[in-house]
């Protein structure tokens, strides 16, 4: 099976991400990818796992983690998603991404299994399956951890039947409300719901709600609770448009000016989550120094996150696909950036808050190009121009693809100009795709 074969089969399987016309307590369960993992031998069981839910963050500081522990001298696999540009993202050891013969090597061991799984449970989704093929991968190639991110919420994720070591949980906040829950409560109780018992959590600040979930669930599961702001603090010690730098007072020890690639506040917390995983696991007597802390975060890589892939003008990738992501992003940019204009390019998913991610960042934008991506749950650029408020004044451009913005957006700006694509993760990947593209051929 060649590696578009198995990406056509893959694709054979109900995939919610495509859409959100679906019922989210009676579309997933637990007990269908524990079925299939077992007829796989239970591969979830063959490695140590670090779990990590939350609203925003979580990408970012499973890289972290994961950069941590493979400079400790361990095998760690990695698994997160959504990816920008290829599904090979989601699955990777030791920093490289799983080949293409990899990947069909995979799909192809399991596909009989899969087969026979998919007639007997006719709702087994992309995404679990996707799940338990990285799961085989990270068993056959004897990782010491893995390092998984959840997909959507974490009571009914796919990665969530396995018993980690230590689960993060990063800032969480309002998202996918109509499948989570409307109150911050009931989305924290979905995402709390991956602590299991015995396991060490590290937890960002959370506002108060949040933060009552996550202690209640601790106290029931009898796990230890860190919390950055309580047992984890941090200052930031300086910045450049490379990254910064702080200092972390840890759960056992002080790590002094710590480097990380990545620009903006909610960086610092992530970071600060990452070290008290790591830290976390060395209670349980597993060997991390303070010099694989301090080489894995500043080797950490994590595109698409306050990415800056041009000069003259300046142009920066960023994901931000909530209100509370695109008011850190608005901090970030206005703190760390120098520009004379702002030009906004912008396409989001079809269930994003657009209103409130508009409310953030047009107070900084001169200029709006809204887009879609080659998704099916772009939002159409139309139904977003509705979402802007009043007292923009700024040029409003609409656009059908990724491309056609950024040639706009580009032909628009001068030098000193900053050009910003966010909202979805995939209006971000088909741009960094496009931009990095037009650098291999200018390089060339």
């Amino acid at each position: 099976m060649s590696y578009q074969e198995s990406l056509k089969y893959l694709d054979s399987f109900i995939d919610y991400e495509r859409f959100d016309t679906y019922q989210y307590q009676t579309s997933f369960r637990l007990s269908r990818v524990e079925g299939l993992l077992s007829r796989m031998g239970d591969p979830h069981k063959k490695f140590k796992g670090i779990h990590v839910a939350g609203t925003k963050g979580k990408g970012s500081t499973c890289a972290m983690v994961a950069s941590i522990l493979h400079g400790s001298g361990y095998s760690v696999g990695l698994y997160t998603s959504p990816h920008l540009n290829s599904v090979r993202e989601r699955i990777n050891i030791d920093g490289t991404d799983i080949t293409e013969e990899e990947f069909s090597h995979l799909v192809s061991k399991w596909r009989k299994l899969l087969d026979d799984f998919k007639t007997k449970e006719r709702d087994l989704s992309y995404f679990e399956v996707l799940t338990a093929l990285a799961f085989s991968y990270f068993d056959e190639r004897r990782v010491d951890f893995a390092v998984l991110e959840t997909g959507m919420g974490g009571r009914l994720d796919a990665t969530n039947v396995t018993e980690p070591l230590v689960c993060g949980i990063t800032p969480i906040s309002y998202e996918h409300t109509e499948k989570l829950g409307s109150t911050l409560t009931a989305i924290a109780r979905e995402k709390a719901a991956i602590i299991k018992p015995g396991a060490h959590v590290v937890s960002a600040p959370q506002d108060q709600e949040a933060r009552d979930v996550i202690r209640a669930r601790c106290d029931e599961t009898g796990a230890s609770l860190y919390e950055v702001g309580r047992d984890i603090t941090f200052r930031r010690e300086s910045y450049d448009s490379d990254g910064q730098t702080f200092t972390i007072k840890g759960i056992s020890k002080i790590y002094p000016i710590l480097k990380i690639p990545f620009l903006g506040d909610h960086q610092l917390i992530n970071g600060a989550v990452a070290v008290g995983i790591v830290e976390s696991l060395t209670l349980s007597l597993f060997a991390v120094t303070e010099g694989a802390i301090r080489t894995g975060l500043a080797s950490t890589r994590w595109p698409g996150r306050l990415e800056v892939v041009e000069r003259q003008p300046t142009i920066v990738l960023d994901g931000a696909q909530n209100r509370r992501s695109a008011a850190a992003l608005r901090t970030a940019i206005e703190k760390f950036f120098d520009y004379d204009r702002l030009i906004l390019v912008i396409g989001v998913s079809k269930d994003k808050d657009i209103g409130g991610i508009l409310d953030e960042l047009l107070p900084i934008a001169d200029e709006l190009v809204i887009t879609k991506a080659r998704w099916p749950r772009a939002k159409d650029p139309e139904r977003i121009k509705e979402a802007i408020p009043d007292g923009f004044n700024g040029r409003i451009s609409l656009t059908l693809s990724a491309g056609e913005a950024l040639s706009l957006a580009k032909g628009s700006a001068k030098k000193r100009d900053l050009i910003l694509v966010t909202g979805s993760l995939y209006i971000v990947g088909e741009a960094r795709e496009i931009l990095t593209k037009e650098l291999c051929e200018i390089s060339v």
